[in-house]
């Protein structure tokens, strides 16, 4: 069955489990999950895979082990297709994403040598700009300072402070949604012009297994 878009009722369950974050709140509203929600998104990730290959749902269950937080489940859905493109599901809303969420040491010193060096580091502000200009929001972890060895007045100094670097765009939740064609058309034309970020990060990076 394809992809025919997500209802109200895929919304409201998030709505829900943000009030209530329990295993008994899940499990009289697993249904709900798993026909609203993950269903629906694997459908959306098939209707994507010839433009941007496999895509991955993540698990809904948190990793309580160190964290103070221990509710149980996390407040949204996400997924990812490969190389860094991510889409998610909450209770405001969709966003779409891309970018290098999450990376190793040595990924992000490679990411620090390519925004230090001049032809690779002038092409991600070109990047950079150009998303900004088409609605797209500039975030990821970042230092308060500077990295070491770094001349406060690198001319990419505010793109080196980035640990983490990612494009996102969001929209509430909206009867469009209940459209799987227009549902599919939006995060495929998102995904298209977040491609040239997703692909700088192959080239200069590498890999990107961790995700958000």
């Amino acid at each position: 069955m394809g992809f025919t878009g997500f209802t109200d009722e895929a919304f409201g369950f998030y709505e829900g489990l943000v009030a209530d974050n329990s295993k008994t709140y899940w499990t009289v509203h697993k249904a709900t999950y798993e026909t609203l929600v993950r269903g629906p998104m694997m459908a959306l990730f098939a209707e994507l895979e010839p433009q941007f290959g496999q895509a991955k749902m993540f698990r809904p269950h948190r990793d309580v082990r160190f964290s103070k937080d221990k509710s149980p489940y996390k407040g949204h859905q996400g997924g990812h297709a490969e190389g860094g493109f991510y889409f998610q599901l909450d209770a405001d809303g969709l966003m779409v994403a891309g970018g290098m969420y999450a990376p190793s040491p040595e990924q992000l010193a490679r990411y620090r040598a390519a925004v230090d060096a001049d032809s690779t580091g002038k092409a991600l502000v070109r990047i950079v700009d150009e998303l900004r200009t088409e609605g797209f929001e500039i975030a990821g972890d970042r230092l308060k300072t500077r990295p070491r060895g770094v001349e406060q007045d690198h001319p990419r100094l505010e793109l080196l402070r980035h640990r983490s670097l990612y494009a996102h765009q969001g929209w509430p939740a909206d009867p469009w949604m209940r459209d799987g064609p227009e549902v599919i058309e939006r995060v495929r034309e998102a995904w298209r012009r977040l491609r040239p970020l997703v692909e700088w990060g192959a080239e200069h990076i590498g890999g990107n297994e961790q995700l958000a």
